[in-house]
Formats: C-alpha cells, structure tokens, sequence
C-alpha cells in the first residue's frame, strides 16, 4: 500500500504550468488527469523507468479524493495486481509523471486554447482512434 507519491523532479514545474494554463483547479486534478491519460494509451510502464521522487507530493487521499477505489482499481485490472500490491504506488507513480509528460507535449502543439476545449479535444481524438 502506499500513502504518498510524488512526482518526478522534472514534473514538478509541468503541473505548475498545466494547472495555471489549464484552469481546471487544484494541481491534484491534473494529476489525476494525467494518470488517467497515461492509462487510456494502454500499454504496460516498466518499474525500471521508476524515475526520482523530487516534485509534487501528492497524498493518497488528496490525489485520489472520493474515488480511491476507482483508480486502484484501474491499475490493479491493468497490471493484473491486487490493491496489496507491494508496487502499487510505484505503478500510480510511473503513470502520473508519464501522463505529465504526454499532456504537456499534447498541450505544447497547441496555443490559446483553455482547460474545457482541450479536454474535448483529447478525448474527442481518443474516441475516433477506437
């Protein structure tokens, strides 16, 4: 089990300026978002691109608020591991600051464009590739 996760030294000013540009509130929210964009491209991350832990920190129940559940469930189904897993918070870990990534090279392509418009465009991109 895990209490705390933080993201890596490099993602620390990303959520800083994702949460500022975006404006959909607290930086726990594109946190969240960047889990969740991180899972939906469907691939497996591996432990051993476990990068540092000098950014946000972030605590479970801040990160996952009512919904805990939910997205522990979504990375136990994922990897096939139970939510005892030793390396649970690694695999949230790993998937926070890869969707960090991801989002702030999608954000990157585009200018002058708020939170909402870029949400539906990402998920409308995402739903046309199915």
């Amino acid at each position: 089990m895990f209490n705390q996760i933080k993201t890596s030294k490099s993602n620390k000013d990303i959520v800083v300026q994702l949460t500022k540009r975006l404006n959909l509130g607290t930086e726990n929210i594109i946190a969240r978002m960047a889990f969740s964009y991180s899972l939906s491209q469907e691939r497996k991350l591996s432990l051993n691109n476990l990068t540092d832990s000098g950014g946000k920190e972030y605590s479970r129940s801040v990160l996952f608020g009512d919904y805990d559940e939910l997205y522990v469930g979504l990375i136990c189904t994922h990897y096939g591991i139970y939510k005892t897993d030793k390396d649970l918070g690694k695999y949230v870990k790993l998937h926070i600051d890869d969707g960090l990534q991801l989002i702030n090279e999608e954000f990157q392509k585009v200018n002058n464009i708020d939170g909402f418009d870029f949400l539906v465009e990402m998920i409308s991109e995402k739903v046309l590739t199915c």
